[in-house]
């Protein structure tokens, strides 16, 4: 089965995860409803429920490739996986469990732009 993944940081291409989906088909960027907040963890970014949209790529993925970021993300501890709209059909997104860690806000709301 065929499932359409939002990626926001180290899966993003150029990113030091993005090796897990280089294969898989990216359909495009976009961005989110202004329904998020993104933070910087240091290492990979987090993102939790907010009030700002989100820069990221689309993908398709198979089943194994999704067990294996489900692995990465540390599914259902650190992150969950939830639906969201994207002009390409609806896609996970990994949101991030533990909000009491959080204090380095990327404003853009774009991982790239961290620095």
């Amino acid at each position: 089965m065929q499932h359409l993944v939002f990626v926001y940081g180290t899966l993003r291409k150029g990113e030091s995860n993005h090796h897990y989906i280089e294969q898989c088909d990216c359909l495009g960027t976009c961005e989110t409803l202004p329904e998020y907040t993104l933070f910087d963890l240091g290492a990979y970014p987090a993102v939790i429920a907010g009030h700002s949209s989100i820069l990221g790529e689309v993908y398709w993925v198979n089943d194994d490739t999704l067990a294996q970021l489900d692995r990465l993300e540390d599914v259902p501890v650190e992150y969950r996986r939830e639906t969201i709209s994207t002009p390409f059909g609806l896609a996970w997104i990994y949101l991030y469990q533990q909000p009491a860690e959080l204090d380095v806000e990327i404003a853009s709301g774009d991982w790239f732009q961290r620095i």
